[in-house]
């Protein structure tokens, strides 16, 4: 354990990005557009997620695994979006558990394959497709003849674009519009509000064994003012706004101590 941690009597670091999807924190907002994205895979659509970078995109997709029954469904999960159209779908076959073959060709037919083989064992394949707003053009051009089964009459894949909101610019685009009208539910993450920064501070300290205040309510404030309430920037800056407290023998982060720690941060809060 960490000298900083031992200080506050924490029995780990509160703030680590290492956590259980079970042990996952949603405020409201989140936890409605779970049951969004649960109810669109219900109903077999595609779906549009976009918001800033840290706002939480992958905890969602984290919730929606833990949200929706593994009998049903199939995952797969792909972030590694800057692959040409012929690398992406051999990554996507060897995610799959596919042999990759050689041709475009070949490889786009094992996974098309792949997918109505799932749908004859009543198993509804979902396709999530992180930092989709890297796919290079030709990939994301191609995306909706993947979404085309049986003359297009059967939704035999539910495709989540999630992307920084600039995606939905790239979609808009005239060469792009095959796979925008596929897109049915078009979802956005928005940072925290202030409340809900406090209610995460204080989810995370508990998870690591402190049920009392480490932040005062002015340090809370000004921690939410400078991150825009995104929870990556409040993870760093909690984190070393508690170890400079440690420093310094101090058992509260308060507010003068946060002030310091933000005039030295270089991490883009």
């Amino acid at each position: 354990m960490t000298t900083w941690a031992s200080h506050f009597g924490l029995g780990e670091p509160p703030f680590s990005k290492e956590i259980g999807d079970s042990d996952l924190w949603l405020p409201p907002s989140k936890k409605q557009l779970v049951e969004q994205l649960t109810t669109a895979l219900h109903e077999r659509a595609s779906v549009l997620l976009v918001g800033e970078p840290g706002v939480g995109k992958t905890c969602v997709l984290r919730a929606l695994r833990q949200n929706l029954p593994q009998a049903g469904f199939r995952l797969t999960y792909c972030h590694n979006a800057t692959l040409g159209r012929r690398d992406f779908y051999r990554q996507l076959c060897l995610v799959l558990g596919l042999a990759p073959s050689a041709t475009a060709a070949s490889v786009f037919y094992a996974v098309s394959t792949h997918v109505e083989d799932l749908g004859k064992e009543r198993v509804h394949p979902v396709l999530l497709l992180d930092e989709a707003h890297l796919l290079h053009q030709d990939t994301l051009e191609h995306l909706h003849i993947l979404l085309n089964y049986e003359w297009d009459r059967k939704a035999l894949l539910s495709l989540v674009l999630v992307g920084l909101p600039e995606l939905e610019d790239r979609l808009c685009l005239r060469k792009n519009r095959s796979l925008n009208s596929r897109l049915h539910w078009r979802l956005r993450i928005d940072p925290l509000v202030p409340d809900d920064t406090a209610a995460y501070i204080r989810f995370r300290l508990q998870k690591a064994g402190i049920e009392r205040e480490l932040f005062t309510t002015d340090a809370i404030a000004m921690l939410h003012e400078a991150t825009h309430g995104t929870l990556r920037d409040i993870d760093r800056i909690a984190t070393w706004a508690l170890m400079t407290a440690a420093q310094r023998s101090m058992r509260l982060v308060e507010r003068d101590t946060l002030a310091a720690v933000l005039q030295t941060d270089t991490g883009g809060a």
